[in-house]
């Protein structure tokens, strides 16, 4: 029943495709990288400066320049840019925070530039962000920090730090966009074994269950996240309290062919404890779907389907539905 995490594929936030500058003097540079590099570098001088209009222009053309392509990413990384954005995750100003912090989520993209950007220490001001920032400022810090959490050694530091509460807390109060990132920032976090209790106790489940209602477009991102948690005795005991189970069912039944999965072992993880949760299952309608999803799901879906089918037979509960 154990979900092994070489199976489970840690989440990459998408790249940051609105909300982005629609002009910007960096746009005649980037048509034929023409002086390029000559242009990215006078711009990370620029983030030291006094000025805030300065910083704030700076940031903004870093912050295009992130996002068009992987050598974009890489030569802004050489010049040293990363410990400069990193810094100014801390400035008062909305704009040169937003751009900053833009900037970096898109930077993580790039595998090296992930190691960078820990090495830069950036976990807290990332916090910091999570905790004031605007609404967008916000969601890219949850998308950052989930973007360095594909990386094990980063699953660690990150839940040792004070990320977790603040990642639950824009689960519950973010925008659309906003607790899709946190999600995805848990979902990595919790493939670690010592973060699934700290996720738990930060009251994550009571928001993922009700994350888990078709009308808020988010049923697969939270049914992830309750599967990790489901092994363990605390996320069960919640996932039944939060009345997680009629959702999960619910899941199994009309779900995305991946929600299905993750409900089934999220299922199997809450009845493969006890009867008391089979029955409620039952009660709930779960064998018709479970029998369908046997048949016809992914190879894990189907694996899972029939081991909570088997699970009901062998403590002889099929005469409650």
């Amino acid at each position: 029943m154990l979900i092994a995490k070489s199976q489970i594929p840690c989440q990459q936030p998408y790249e940051r495709m609105v909300h982005e500058i629609v002009s910007s003097p960096v746009l005649e540079a980037i048509s034929d990288h023409t002086g390029i590099k000559a242009k990215v570098q006078k711009l990370v001088e620029n983030l030291t400066s006094d000025s805030p209009e300065t910083l704030r222009t700076s940031t903004a053309e870093l912050r295009l320049l992130t996002k068009i392509d992987a050598n974009n990413r890489t030569l802004i990384a050489d010049y040293g840019a990363i410990s400069l954005l990193v810094n100014l995750l801390n400035s008062t100003d909305t704009k040169i925070q937003e751009n900053a912090v833009t900037a970096l989520v898109n930077l993580s993209i790039d595998n090296n530039c992930k190691s960078i950007i820990v090495q830069a220490n950036a976990i807290e001001p990332l916090i910091h962000v999570l905790q004031t920032g605007s609404p967008e400022a916000k969601e890219n810090s949850a998308a950052t920090l989930g973007s360095l959490s594909v990386v094990d050694d980063n699953q660690v530091n990150i839940g040792r730090s004070r990320a977790i509460g603040p990642l639950v807390d824009l689960l519950k109060d973010g925008t659309p966009r906003g607790k899709r990132d946190a999600a995805t920032a848990l979902f990595n976090l919790s493939l670690l074994s010592e973060n699934k209790p700290k996720i738990v106790e930060a009251g994550s489940i009571k928001h993922l269950v009700k994350l888990m209602d078709p009308a808020t477009g988010m049923v697969e991102k939270a049914v992830t996240v309750l599967a990790n948690l489901a092994s363990t005795d605390e996320g069960r005991i919640e996932i039944v309290r939060e009345g997680g189970i009629p959702l999960l069912v619910d899941t199994i039944e009309l779900g995305s062919a991946r929600a299905k999965e993750y409900a089934a072992a999220a299922l199997l993880w809450l009845c493969g404890i006890t009867s008391r949760y089979c029955i409620m299952a039952i009660q709930e309608g779960a064998i018709p779907p479970l029998v369908a999803l046997s048949q016809s799901g992914t190879a894990r879906a189907k694996e899972k389907a029939r081991a909570l089918l088997s699970c009901f037979s062998r403590n002889k509960l099929t005469s409650h539905c």
